[in-house]
Formats: C-alpha cells, sequence, structure tokens
C-alpha cells in the first residue's frame, strides 16, 4: 500500500466529517453517553478492524473514544486508514 499524497489527503478529508490530520495520521473524538455505548462501539470497531487487518491507535476514557489512524509501515496515511475511518464512522453513526 502506497503512502497518500498531501492532495490525495485532503481529498480524502472531505468524506470523513470530524475527522483532523496532523502528525502523519488522522484524529477523531467520539463522547457517548456512558462507558458501556463506548465500549460496545469500541467492540464494533474491533472486529471491524480485525477484518480489515489495520487497527486503530486509541484512547478509551469514560464515555470518550479517542482515535487516531495512520499506517506505521509507510509512515502515514494510505488507503486503508480512510477506509476504516469511514467503518468507523457508519459503527458510530449506527449507535
Amino acid at each position: 500500500m502506497e503512502k497518500l499524497t498531501e492532495a490525495q489527503i485532503e481529498k480524502h478529508l472531505e468524506n470523513v466529517d470530524g475527522w483532523d490530520y496532523y502528525d502523519d495520521a488522522i484524529h477523531t473524538t467520539f463522547e457517548f453517553d456512558n462507558f458501556m455505548d463506548c465500549f460496545s462501539v469500541m467492540t464494533r470497531i474491533a472486529l471491524e478492524a480485525e477484518k480489515m487487518e489495520h487497527h486503530p491507535d486509541w484512547h478509551n476514557t469514560y464515555a470518550t473514544l479517542e482515535i487516531t489512524l495512520s499506517t506505521h509501515d509507510v509512515n502515514g496515511l494510505t488507503e486503508k486508514d480512510f477506509k476504516l475511518a469511514a467503518a468507523i464512522e457508519h459503527i458510530v453513526g449506527d449507535e
């Protein structure tokens, strides 16, 4: 998988609301009503990430989930990151 150019990244960002690009990665934060809602979404994301063989860096505190996506093999972003971001958006949107 090839590292995306800055122009490609900017184009992809148009399709994933609420994600910010910095430090060669995309980042977002989700707030839920409680820990169980947050953990439920994390579980669904984990199952999807495993299917895609691409795993997020994330941090959870109570009802807050912070997610960072990048492709470590290329030290930057690839199509995989934006596919997983779109899947995450879909999962969170179902809640």
